[in-house]
């Protein structure tokens, strides 16, 4: 079930989604609300786990890792039963890896979906080919190159 969120409460998120660098004083201004009811009102979103933590957006061109590909993960289900690993174990591996943005585990015919963000094409191959393909536990990998990011 979920929580009940008023017409403001669901303003201040979505205000807070597109510049998460907002003041409460601009947040209550724009809402026309009292700045302690704006603060009030986030400090609440966020106990309650609403508002999960405050982020920026990168823009990975400037920091040298302008491609971006999706990774599908097939995983060994014999090697992971024969070594008690779960897809669980292989997520937290495959997170901590530099390359790696995000990592979902998912249903369907793919059990991984890895957002890899490198420098250049040669870069992904040797991410793909030398690092991915090398870890026990993934039998097959399949990548989609992302050719343009709209948000």
């Amino acid at each position: 079930m979920g929580l009940k969120l008023d017409e403001k409460d669901r303003k201040i998120i979505e205000l807070l989604k597109e510049r998460g660098d907002l003041t409460v004083r601009q947040i209550a201004s724009k809402l026309g609300l009292p700045i302690t009811t704006a603060h009030n009102r986030i400090k609440r979103l966020k106990s309650l786990g609403v508002i999960k933590r405050f982020t920026i957006s990168v823009d990975h061109k400037k920091i040298g890792k302008g491609l971006s590909a999706y990774v599908l993960v097939t995983i060994d289900s014999k090697y992971m039963k024969h070594f008690r690993m779960s897809q669980h174990d292989l997520i937290k591996q495959l997170a901590r890896l530099e390359f790696v943005e995000r990592a979902d585990i998912v249903t369907g015919d793919i059990d991984i979906i890895l957002l890899v963000r490198v420098r250049d094409v040669e870069e992904l191959d040797r991410v793909i080919v030398d690092k991915l393909r090398d870890i026990q536990g993934i039998e097959k990998t399949q990548t989609l190159v992302i050719l343009k990011e709209e948000i």
